[in-house]
């Protein structure tokens, strides 16, 4: 019981975050709270976390909600998820109260390298699901990126800033 209210407080924190940042393009705390729920509570709560705290923000969220796109909604969901996932895997190495310089240069590929994942499949969700042939695809693709820098630079940041602070507090 102690781990499900855990997982819940994580989810409630993430979705509620993401709901106070929807108006700054491009920067959120989504992806870093799922991704600590994964290195608190371990790569199945971290899935739980990324799926529940997704579904709720993308579902209902004031700028425009994932439902009215099947395929950008599970897209979002499969790469929260996936973080979540990270999350958890990574624990051994991650969660402690002192991380090293390597241990933080990590969590920066991490919040690069997640961020890159959830914004590639959920730029790839309109054109493959419509039925683009692969030349339109790609260029749709590569035109969406140029978009997403921001997010990506803003995640490695949080990571790198964030995920220590919290650890130090959270890790036994």
């Amino acid at each position: 019981m102690d781990r499900l209210v855990q997982a819940a407080i994580f989810a409630a924190l993430a979705a509620g975050l993401g709901f106070a940042l929807v108006f700054i393009p491009n920067v959120e705390l989504v992806t870093v709270v799922i991704f600590l729920s994964g290195l608190t509570l371990g790569p199945a709560w971290g899935v739980l976390v990324g799926i529940t705290s997704e579904s709720i923000y993308s579902g209902m969220n004031p700028l425009g909600s994932g439902l009215a796109f099947p395929p950008l909604f599970s897209a979002q969901i499969i790469s929260m998820a996936f973080v979540g996932l990270m999350g958890g895997m990574l624990k051994p190495i991650l969660f402690t109260k002192y991380l090293t310089a390597l241990q933080v240069a990590m969590l920066g590929i991490c919040g690069f390298s997640l961020t890159f994942i959830y914004d590639s499949l959920t730029t790839l969700s309109y054109p493959v699901s419509a039925g683009f042939e692969w030349q339109q695809t790609l260029t749709l693709y590569i035109s969406g990126m140029g978009m997403t820098v921001l997010h990506q630079v803003s995640n490695t940041l949080v990571f790198i800033l964030g995920v220590p602070k919290v650890t130090r507090h959270l890790a036994p």
